[in-house]
């Protein structure tokens, strides 16, 4: 069994000890280990993923449940925070998902655009910001470009950065898979990965 560092003994600044803190051990099991719960795919998947539990169309109804299922945060885009979440700011940490895109286009070269900053989730009270990270897709030049600029006001600002890593593209499988997309978030600075153990 492995032993899990302290946050005195990660080298972090006084922002995101203090920030990963109150996710880790004020919320959810208080024990180290978190548990997000996303909410952030609808921009992504539009309307369908509520068709079969409305009631999962209503973001207050889902920072309810954050909150009463002791999770550790709810993972959301900027504009459900600006409206829905300052009701609940402080009771179940905000992890503000900075970057997303539609599935409309194609996904032949896959890219999250930002459409929030971490200046924004500083304003709105959020403990970590979201990132969405596509490797192996043919755009990920621009896409490790936004990423670094990400990063650097992550640790401008003291906010942890939670990189949500999916392996993307023809060459992938061959290169590495989930394995490479783990390995990716590391190098580059973020101190929380999510890699998905499902593909597409």
């Amino acid at each position: 069994m492995s032993t899990r560092l302290r946050l005195a003994q990660c080298g972090l600044s006084a922002g995101k000890k203090a920030r990963l803190h109150r996710i880790l051990y004020k919320h959810g099991l208080g024990n180290g280990t978190a548990l997000f719960l996303p909410y952030d795919q609808g921009l992504e998947h539009g309307p369908r993923d509520f068709f079969a539990d409305p009631i999962a169309a209503d973001p207050k109804y889902i920072i309810r449940l954050a909150l009463e299922g002791g999770f550790n945060g709810i993972a959301i885009q900027i504009g459900l925070a600006e409206k829905f979440y300052w009701d609940y700011a402080g009771e179940v940490p905000l992890i503000l998902k900075l970057n997303g895109k539609t599935d409309i286009p194609s996904d032949v070269s896959p890219l999250s655009p930002l459409h929030a900053s971490v200046e924004d989730a500083v304003r709105l009270g959020a403990d970590a910001v979201g990132y969405t990270l596509y490797v192996g897709s043919p755009a990920q030049e621009a896409d490790f470009a936004q990423y670094r600029s990400v990063r650097q006001d992550a640790q401008r600002l003291g906010m942890p950065l939670i990189v949500w890593a999916y392996p993307r593209g023809e060459a992938i499988e061959h290169k590495g898979g989930r394995t490479r997309s783990t390995r990716c978030t590391t190098p580059p600075g973020s101190p929380v990965s999510s890699v998905p153990m499902w593909s597409r």
